[in-house]
């Protein structure tokens, strides 16, 4: 067994590349632990989104890379499992909590794989704040799907449309049996949806609904953020219970404006998505505002 079952806790919380000053509240969360899943995969958390690892005697592998100093405390504590070299470098989607950490891996990694359309998102968010120097785009691109062979495990990327944004990259570790979803999930919090990077809440739904039906109930599934009290990791069950919850919001939204509501009103007096009462916490303005739009508010 390569892995030493040794975890430590960290604070995870969020801070720049540059972010929106909501992303402070929404990507919060009160502990950070290097935690071995299945098979030599495992997650790391510490500030932003969640990171995902592989370690086997061919190389490492890494999905997502928070900002580049946690990227860094990452890279450290692989170090401290192996002296196997980083060989691939995944991206979920171009996000600065997901990708502003690649930097750290300049050098060091072989390949840095991403959607197409990430990588276009990322080209056009650093042009638009002047951070083209800390980045490290991906050079190895795909549409549809791609696997990537080390060791005795296949990394296999799916795309399946819009959903938090136009370039999710679904990332299997296929003889684990673990699925890092990105930001496709957020457990139990009201997620951003990006629709200057092309999201759509409709496909969203049919995202979640074909995931469920590619992978098995053994599947362990990654999220990118959770809620206080709920878990980073899944079954099914979760994505059943997102995918429930971006119809709901839709047909909220959409009966809401039927009703006359404005969208300023709709935000005022909302708590709570009528029939998804788990998702809560800072921030139901994104999804409301979200929606709104893309019904045609």
């Amino acid at each position: 067994m390569l892995i030493k079952r040794r975890n430590f806790l960290q604070l995870m919380g969020l801070a720049a590349l540059p972010v929106p000053t909501w992303a402070g509240q929404l990507f919060l969360k009160s502990q950070g632990e290097f935690i071995p899943l299945r098979n030599n995969v495992g997650i790391f958390t510490e500030r932003g989104g969640t990171i995902a690892w592989l370690i086997n005697q061919d190389g490492v592998a890494v999905v997502d890379t928070q900002f580049p100093e946690n990227a860094k405390n990452c890279i450290d504590r692989i170090k401290e499992e192996t002296s196997s070299p980083f060989k691939l470098l995944f991206n979920t989607h171009h996000h600065g909590d997901h990708s502003g950490g690649n930097i750290a891996f300049k050098g060091m990694v072989e390949k840095v794989i991403a959607h197409e359309n990430s990588k276009a998102n990322q080209e056009r968010v650093a042009k638009d704040r002047n951070s083209e120097d800390t980045q490290l785009y991906p050079d190895t691109l795909f549409s549809d799907t791609l696997s990537q062979k080390l060791g005795n495990e296949t990394v296999t990327l799916r795309y399946f449309g819009p959903a938090h944004t136009d370039g999710d990259a679904i990332i299997h570790f296929e003889n684990a049996n673990v699925v890092h979803m990105g930001d496709l999930v957020f457990n139990r919090r009201f997620p951003y949806i990006d629709k200057s990077s092309g999201a759509s809440v409709q496909n969203w739904i049919k995202v979640l609904s074909k995931t469920r039906k590619t992978f098995d109930k053994d599947t362990i599934y990654v999220f990118g953020h959770s809620d206080n009290g709920y878990k980073i990791t899944g079954t099914h069950e979760d994505l059943k219970a997102k995918e429930q919850f971006l119809k709901n919001l839709l047909k909220f939204v959409k009966k809401s404006k039927k009703a006359g509501k404005t969208l300023e009103q709709l935000v005022e007096q909302t708590q709570a998505i009528p029939g998804s009462p788990e998702w809560k916490g800072n921030g139901i303005q994104r999804p409301l505002g979200a929606a709104w739009e893309e019904i045609g508010g």
